[in-house]
């Protein structure tokens, strides 16, 4: 007698759940729940329209307290270049502010829905590098503030900064209010396709010549071609021959070139050069053969970034039996600037083993393609994570584009934020939350405008405080 197909059904159905049921580390079968539906329940309990809210500040730390804070633990000699960066621009001020915005964040509406996030998404934070064969790939590459937290944190950073480096550039308040609107849309159009994509194509999709296509971002194109040009020569072997000389008896050692770059004591340099043996093993082992062709010729320490000034921060000098430079960059982790704010949002506080290894791990996990030689180690017992310097590096200046290119650059980078964040959470799931409307774009546009004022009065606040001499600033450094 046969079995009716319903019974075919269960048989087989039952014979799965045998065979790979409770695999840890693999999707349940038969799947368990829709995402799409889950993400379009939410909207019950979080409006899209919510996100335009700025929450309470009531408590909220001022900017003056906010920097101070930020700058426990720096190197108190160049705190000063900090805060006088910080203090050049309200976009300058937000690049070196993830704590006091992700303070207010905690306090606006969230969907709960978590995915690995850059924590300072802001639009200076994309841009060009190379990959393991020299070519150029274009994607987030700030990683300092990692962690698992909500996706909707980067957006509205993202939206926020554009609007900022609109108004530097004298864009009209129409542009700018487009721009974070235009970088909303394309994230939610982004995450929609990837939705749609078999898993494996949604994981490598839009490549980088797709990517001008993709966002309709042609007005950028002569832009991105000059940058290109200048990352292709940004080199270890450029930096070195600028920054080094010759030595008596062979090799080379920098020079130097305060405030930015300084020789160290040999102490220091000897520590720095010692923590290399820890970072190696933390590669994987086919790069070790790559590196034991070089060997160390000197250390020193380099000044970098804006958020991250007063932060230990070494260069260390390799060179092959040609002597053409290798250069790695040796930068000091702290933990996260969002830790303390993600339990004030009811999210849970991640355990970290090492600071280095959770920058590392966390770039990995949003970008298509990364540094082949990113590795971690600790000097002195501090957490450092190490990558190449110069590794054909170049960036678009949001805050120099001209006000037709604005939006193609918001686009672009809206687009690469769904991107690395479907690495990390499902698709699905937030593309049923945003879905097909510019609900979400208009809310957020909204936040983006009134958030970029707050900047401008932080900023304001901390202005007056280094000319009436409350904080010490060093501008133009």
């Amino acid at each position: 007698m046969s079995e009716s197909g319903g019974a075919v059904a269960a048989r087989t159905e039952q014979a799965g759940r045998a065979r790979g049921a409770g695999v840890r580390g693999f999707a349940q079968w038969p799947a368990q729940g829709l995402p799409k539906e889950e993400g379009k329940a939410l909207r019950e309990r979080v409006p899209r329209a919510a996100h335009g809210s700025l929450g309470g500040d009531g408590g909220r730390p001022g900017a003056v307290t906010a920097v101070e804070e930020s700058n426990r633990g720096r190197i108190p000699d160049l705190t000063a270049i900090r805060v006088g960066r910080m203090a050049a621009t309200p976009f300058a001020f937000l690049r070196g502010s993830a704590g006091l915005m992700a303070y207010d964040l905690a306090r606006t509406p969230m969907t709960g829905i978590g995915a690995q996030i850059c924590g300072d998404a802001h639009a200076a934070n994309f841009g060009l590098y190379a990959d393991a064969r020299g070519g150029l790939v274009i994607d987030l590459n700030d990683f300092d503030e990692t962690v698992h937290g909500p996706w909707e944190w980067d957006l509205k950073r993202l939206a926020t900064s554009l609007v900022l480096a609109g108004r530097e550039a004298g864009a009209d308040e129409d542009t700018c209010r487009k721009a974070a609107h235009y970088a909303t849309g394309s994230y939610r159009r982004t995450m929609r396709l990837l939705a749609k994509l078999p898993v494996l194509d949604a994981w490598n999709a839009i490549a980088d010549e797709e990517l001008v296509s993709h966002t309709d971002a042609h007005d950028l194109l002569g832009t991105l071609e000059r940058v290109s040009e200048k990352a292709r020569a940004n080199t270890s072997g450029r930096f070195a021959a600028k920054s080094t000389e010759p030595v008596e008896g062979g090799g080379r050692r920098f020079v130097d070139a305060p405030p930015v770059l300084r020789r160290i004591p040999d102490a220091e340099a000897a520590g720095v050069a010692a923590s290399l043996e820890e970072y190696l093993t933390t590669l994987s082992e086919d790069r070790l053969p790559l590196l034991a062709r070089y060997a160390v010729h000197d250390v020193a320490f380099r000044v970098v970034g804006t958020g991250s000034v007063g932060l230990r921060s070494y260069v260390v000098l390799l060179l092959d039996h040609r002597d053409e430079a290798l250069v790695l960059q040796v930068k000091e982790t702290r933990p996260s600037a969002l830790l303390p704010h993600l339990s004030t949002a009811g999210l849970t506080v991640p355990e970290v083993e090492h600071e280095g290894r959770r920058v590392v791990l966390g770039q990995k996990r949003m970008q298509v393609v990364s540094d082949i030689l990113l590795g971690w180690t600790s000097v002195d017992g501090r957490p450092f994570q190490v990558r190449q310097f110069r590794n054909r590096k170049g960036s678009v200046d949001p805050a120099a584009l001209a006000a037709d290119q604005i939006d193609d650059y918001a686009r672009m980078t809206g687009a690469l934020l769904a991107r690395a964040h479907a690495h990390s959470a499902d698709p699905r799931l937030i593309a049923g939350y945003c879905g097909k409307s510019e609900e979400l774009d208009e809310a957020i546009a909204s936040f983006s405008v009134a958030y970029a004022d707050r900047t401008e009065a932080d900023h304001a606040e901390l202005v007056r405080a280094v000319r009436a001499g409350r904080v010490v600033g060093e501008l133009g450094v």
